[in-house]
């Protein structure tokens, strides 16, 4: 048989048992992409036929101040929810990178949070911390320590929402436990030689070689806290004055709560342009910072 027949039958083979995929792929994810880009262009408020009235959509977006204000919320999250996740999941996997008793136990702790759904932990959350019986209030109240209003507070809203998110951080634990394990430990073994410190070993050995580790994880933590939704949807109802009135949470009542479907579609490409500019910003960056071991004249 010849080579290209071959070929062509190993592939056709390869796309028929891919086919399950492929047809749920362009059903469920690019017919809803190609339909919400056409609604963007109309008003549609599910019950009618939608009505095409061209760029209104986008031009009632630079002056909805709901917009601005979930935009500012968002970007709160973004600006410190991406570091702060980063930095508690890094500094966690160091610590349990080290051969200690139990550290599998250790392990399994602080990763079981990430698997805990996500409503469910938002309504623990709202328990725990709520301003009037909640535990925490109970016990900084035992330690005579101020006892702040939490989600029914202006100033602290955001800052819960925050912390809730660094809660579960226990799949980044896992990546950059991952990463580290994969850093040769001969590079460690050489710098002890030379007299080389903890900071040190962190600093020019360990940082280092997970920057690619870190630059993924970035770019993962971006987009996810660009989409908050769930602890605002359950905690919050974006309140108390529009505090955590997030993006994504504005595009779902737009959408499901006043039947502006065209409006919504609108805010999710308008979404989309912006996690896409903040996404290729990361990849011009990456070159600055990020270090590959095998990327030559290095």
């Amino acid at each position: 048989m010849p080579k290209s027949t071959l070929s062509r039958r190993e592939n056709l083979v390869g796309y028929l048992f891919i086919s399950p995929w492929l047809i749920g792929f362009c059903i469920f994810t690019i017919g809803p992409i190609i339909a919400s880009l056409v609604l963007s262009f109309t008003y549609y408020d599910v019950i009618n036929p939608p009505t095409w009235i061209g760029l209104k959509n986008y031009i009632t977006m630079v002056g909805d101040e709901l917009v601005k204000i979930s935009l500012y919320n968002t970007v709160y999250i973004t600006l410190f929810g991406v570091p702060l996740n980063i930095t508690i999941a890094l500094i966690i996997a160091l610590l349990l990178n080290k051969d200690m008793k139990g550290v599998n136990i250790y392990r399994t702790l602080y990763y079981l949070p990430s698997i805990v759904p996500v409503v469910a932990a938002s309504i623990m959350w709202l328990w725990l911390l709520n301003p009037s019986f909640g535990v925490v209030n109970g016990i900084l109240a035992k330690l005579r320590l101020p006892t702040p209003g939490w989600t029914a507070s202006i100033t602290w809203s955001k800052p819960t929402i925050l912390i809730i998110r660094a809660w579960g951080t226990g799949s980044l634990m896992v990546i950059y436990l991952a990463g580290l394990k994969g850093i040769p430990q001969q590079l460690y073994e050489a710098a002890l030689l030379d007299g080389a410190n903890s900071w040190q070993l962190f600093r020019y050995i360990t940082f280092p070689m997970l920057t690619p580790v870190i630059f993924l994880t970035s770019i993962t933590e971006t987009i996810n806290n660009l989409q908050v939704f769930t602890q605002a949807f359950i905690m919050t109802q974006g309140c108390p004055a529009n505090s955590t009135l997030f993006y994504v949470y504005h595009l779902y009542n737009n959408a499901f709560v006043y039947f502006k479907m065209g409006y919504a579609s609108a805010l999710a490409w308008g979404l989309f342009v912006i996690t896409l500019i903040i996404t290729l910003i990361q990849f011009k960056l990456s070159g600055k910072w990020v270090y590959y071991e095998a990327e030559p004249g290095r």
